[in-house]
């Protein structure tokens, strides 16, 4: 049996349409994201390190932030069978462990080429306090039926 998925394909996507997911920040999601990654920067590994610096101890990998986005526009919106195609980034604000950071997607452009519609969404993470954290702009191929 085949697994159903929500999806929203090219032709029902709309300007305007967004989505959010969020998630709870551990010092657990940043060693899978080291142990995934290879980035050992001690700003996110080491607490003797880390208390030295402005932040006053470890935060968690801005890429964190970032691949909540990801997860927003392939579970989401357009959901799954999307393509990313590319994603600016500005880093904001630290992401602290026990966060609770929620990224948001929102359509604001969609071109038809030849072939396939590409869309252009606003997205943004925040964390439980309202704070940006992360922000850009993601361009994607949805799904076609």
């Amino acid at each position: 049996m085949t697994k159903q998925y929500d999806i929203i394909y090219e032709d029902q996507l709309e300007v305007g349409m967004k989505d959010t997911l969020s998630k709870k920040i551990t010092a657990a999601d940043v060693d899978k994201f080291v142990e995934v990654t290879g980035d050992r920067n001690p700003m996110h590994t080491d607490d003797e390190f880390a208390k030295a610096t402005q932040f006053g101890g470890r935060i968690a990998h801005g890429m964190i932030s970032a691949g909540l986005i990801s997860a927003v526009l392939g579970m989401k919106i357009p959901g799954p069978g999307a393509i990313y195609l590319g994603q600016t980034l500005t880093f904001k604000a630290p992401v602290h462990f026990d966060d609770v950071l929620s990224a948001t997607a929102e359509v604001v452009q969609i071109d038809q080429k030849k072939k396939f519609k590409i869309a252009t969404l606003d997205t943004k993470v925040v964390n439980q306090k309202g704070q940006v954290v992360t922000e850009g702009t993601a361009t994607i191929i949805p799904a076609q039926r």
